[in-house]
């Protein structure tokens, strides 16, 4: 089998599995782009199995400790370590992310499920060549009606694949409506956002409208309404949600309608929107602020983090003593301590004194592995704004 031989000093020795390509110190047998590889370090001492792919920045992922090859009994059995792993935590396994990449230990393979219904990513150039392997696992374990390949994004570019997405399996389903804590969502698993929903903020719906009963609440950047639906559900005297997107606040609008929620949808740019609330003296009682990805590589960093500040200095100056914000950040590239120094810079320009009520993080059916900081991209915060001293 082919071998790659590993750079002293290279980050899979402290416990990660991405081995770029100026970490290679030699290869040997003529690896082929999406072969399965053996890596060693610079003694020759085995190291695991990893999928090779020259083409990319990121040219090898580990997947194994042992020497093992990527057949149907493996794929198998990766998909039902990995639905174990959701159902040990307690996650609606009927509506989750079933396989999330490193996280589950099959690198470049997304797979999300609605109900009857898979959404299938190959991310990587190895499991893109063995798709039809991965589609046949799926429907030995899960037993779907349908797979959709939703084969998009930068990452396939990386890899060198086309841009691609389509019924692999069974027909494709109109989209439908799916239920979650009381709260309703619209499923296009062929046109919709991500895979059809954002299934890492599910859990934090509810967490966050724990806090909203008898509040006056603005959710921005709302999206499909979760946070909104669940607030007014949750007893909120009063909802409004803004999002940019008229068609999301089409689909919000008609999701609150099947779940009963009462909200004041309002299709807005959040930044202008809440620059005239706060300059026109509005005031709310819980303000959520979930936005989309302020930045998708490290340069662009401070970029975010003015927009982070922006949201978060106005949102603040909207609250009085006992308003809470409820935040999030979804990229990897901004640090928890980065975000949280957004935080407490907008509080102090904000001259708000805020105590911490709540720390968030994405659903279960998302791992983090303790080793591969970029498993950990979601996290979040709730503040009460309390009175000075």
């Amino acid at each position: 089998m082919p071998t790659l031989s590993i750079q002293p000093r290279a980050r899979i020795y402290h416990g990660h599995v991405w081995v770029y390509a100026t970490e290679i110190k030699g290869r040997f047998g003529e690896p082929k782009p999406g072969d399965v590889v053996q890596l060693q370090d610079a003694r020759g001492k085995p190291m695991g199995s990893a999928i090779y792919n020259p083409q990319s920045q990121i040219s090898a992922r580990l997947f194994s400790y042992r020497r093992q090859d990527l057949d149907l009994d493996f794929f198998k059995r990766r998909i039902e370590r990995a639905l174990k792993v959701r159902t040990d935590a307690g996650v609606d396994t009927q509506l989750c992310r079933v396989v999330w990449s490193e996280s589950d230990g099959l690198p470049g393979v997304v797979v999300d499920r609605y109900g009857d219904h898979l959404v299938l990513q190959t991310l990587t150039l190895a499991m893109a060549m063995r798709q039809e392997l991965i589609v046949q696992a799926l429907c030995e374990v899960l037993a779907p009606k349908s797979i959709v390949q939703r084969n998009e994004g930068g990452v396939r570019k990386a890899e060198g694949l086309e841009q691609i997405k389509g019924v692999i399996h069974g027909e494709c389903p109109a989209p439908f409506v799916v239920r979650h804590q009381g709260s309703a969502f619209h499923v296009d698993v062929i046109e919709g956002q991500k895979t059809g929903l954002y299934l890492d903020q599910l859990d934090n719906y509810q967490h966050v409208a724990a806090l909203a009963k008898g509040r006056r609440v603005l959710d921005c950047f709302s999206n499909q309404g979760g946070f909104a639906q669940a607030c007014s559900l949750a007893g909120a005297s009063e909802v409004t949600a803004v999002d940019i997107s008229e068609s999301a606040t089409a689909v919000a609008k008609e999701n609150a309608v099947i779940s009963g929620a009462k909200v004041n949808f309002i299709a807005a740019n959040c930044f202008d929107f809440l620059k005239h609330q706060e300059s026109s003296g509005a005031t709310y009682d819980l303000i959520i602020l979930d936005p989309p990805s302020f930045t998708k590589t490290k340069a662009s960093v401070k970029d975010a983090m003015r927009g982070y500040k922006e949201i978060h200095l106005r949102a603040l100056k909207m609250l009085q003593p006992g308003g809470i914000m409820a935040t999030f950040s979804c990229s990897h590239h901004v640090s928890t301590g980065e975000f949280h120094e957004s935080i407490s810079d907008a509080a102090v320009d904000a001259r708000k004194t805020l105590r911490r009520v709540a720390i968030y993080g994405q659903r279960p059916d998302h791992p983090i592995l303790a080793t591969i900081p970029e498993t950990e991209y979601l996290v979040g915060y709730a503040y009460e704004v309390i009175a000075s001293w």
